[in-house]
């Protein structure tokens, strides 16, 4: 047991230092002014619309598969449960504690992509995830693939919840009388904006709203590089779609609005990605295009897959790079006395307490019962062991992403960066979790493959 502890204690800290050490790039490149504050927002906001969704295509194309369902399934019902069970929890915790509206997102929303994925790497190579194996045929190798392709799906739930749900966590509530305003207003500023579309036929500015005298003198790299005359059309055309889109969707019941609305929150870039990936994992002619090698008749393999896989491999290192950088200029206003966000050890201990202690024991008493008692989570160990290990962890680094994504006041982001670069310190903790999860899957293994 005590050399079990061990593997795993080093296990998660080269997972951990890993981590820490990309952030601390992002730190030296803000210090050395290599990288600055708008910069590192920009780079979030990459990372969240483009890399990442990139990212989903190719693995999960790669590893789902009509085979891999059945485990898939688990996987995507527990993440869901977890998630809102922690959603509900920090809700809890912002109405009757008064605790910031950034702690809510941060109980709810875990690494599931970076640290698990090195911390696999790291027990594979010191051998310990061999009793995970379901037979002879089945290698080491071949269950931390399985162990991967876990994860990632679990992240699609993961990154869905963190841009659908994640802005509305982190705004403080309105007042009824903001929103019932709000509403009033829709239906004015469709009028103003029609209205103005119909003067533009007489009025002398062009539909930048300057004169053809002022427009003269302003280039940018937002000027557009079609002719006038095609880019004035392309404007009004599309503004008049849009301007119908509204006047239709204002006419709707109120309750098929919020409906709408709901769903469009949820169509974030991750999602389309996971939605993507998942189309050329299940079509055998599509997978077989998109992931083979070209002798084998993957005709996009070479250059579009390969492309996306570069794009997508950029998304870990970028995003925790971001987070440095975010976190050196939280730093600097701390030196300078400044406000560097809200950080009561209250605050941090009860999150340690939710995401390293409480989740560890009711993961692995749930599956530990489900697992023993019924069939549903089939006879993968290593299935087992993910997700008994999937609700623990610190919270994602793509909580800063949100932020920027989401418009948070700086001092709240300020907040949000030291509470990451505090939870990576301990995250080697983790170790129990996963000495715990490692010994319950052996027993069960134990138990139901006799």
């Amino acid at each position: 047991m005590s050399s079990s502890v061990l593997q795993c204690f080093l296990g998660a800290l080269q997972a951990s230092l890993s981590v820490l050490l990309t952030m601390s790039y992002g730190v030296v490149a803000s210090r050395f002014r290599l990288l600055r504050e708008s910069s590192s927002r920009d780079i979030n906001q990459l990372c969240v619309g483009v890399f990442l969704p990139a990212l989903l295509i190719t693995n999960v194309g790669t590893e789902l598969s009509s085979d891999s369902v059945g485990g898939v399934i688990p996987v995507l019902a527990w993440a869901i449960v977890y998630t809102l069970s922690s959603m509900t929890v920090g809700y809890f915790l912002r109405r009757a504690f008064k605790f910031p509206a950034w702690t809510t997102p941060a109980i709810c929303f875990n690494n599931t992509t970076a640290l698990p994925l090195l911390l696999t790497k790291s027990l594979q190579t010191s051998g310990i995830l061999e009793s995970l194996t379901t037979g002879v045929d089945d290698t080491s190798s071949d269950a931390v693939t399985r162990a991967t392709s876990y994860f990632l799906f679990a992240s699609i739930v993961s990154n869905t919840f963190t841009f659908a749900v994640g802005p509305k966590l982190l705004d403080d509530e309105e007042s009824p009388e903001d929103n019932d305003d709000d509403n009033r207003n829709v239906e004015q500023e469709i009028d103003d904006q029609t209205e103005d579309c119909d003067n533009e036929h007489t009025d002398p500015r062009n539909w930048m709203g300057r004169t053809a005298e002022e427009e003269e003198d302003v280039e940018t790299e937002r000027t557009t590089l079609l002719p006038d005359e095609i880019a004035h059309h392309s404007h009004n055309l599309i503004n008049g779609i849009s301007q119908r889109c509204h006047k239709h969707y204002s006419r709707l019941p109120f309750w098929l609005q919020n409906g709408l609305s709901v769903i469009k929150s949820f169509l974030t870039a991750p999602l389309i990605g996971a939605a993507i990936g998942a189309v050329l994992g299940l079509t055998p002619i599509l997978k077989r295009a998109f992931f083979d090698s070209p002798s084998h008749g993957g005709i996009f393999k070479a250059w579009l897959t390969s492309s996306l896989e570069d794009v997508g491999d950029l998304f870990a290192a970028l995003e925790l790079v971001a987070v440095g950088a975010k976190l050196s200029t939280c730093l600097v206003k701390m030196k300078q006395g400044e406000s560097s966000g809200q950080m009561r050890p209250s605050f941090a201990l009860t999150i340690f307490f939710i995401r390293f202690i409480m989740w560890p024991i009711v993961s692995i008493g749930t599956v530990y019962t489900i697992a023993s008692n019924t069939r549903w989570l089939g006879h993968d160990p290593m299935l087992w062991f993910v997700l008994m290990l999937l609700p623990t962890g610190p919270p994602a680094t793509k909580l800063t992403a949100l932020a920027d994504v989401s418009g948070t006041e700086e001092e709240e982001k300020m907040a949000i960066a030291k509470f990451i670069a505090m939870s990576y310190a301990i995250s080697p903790v983790i170790c129990l979790a996963v000495v715990g999860s490692l010994k319950a899957s052996t027993a069960l293994k134990s138990q139901l493959m006799v």
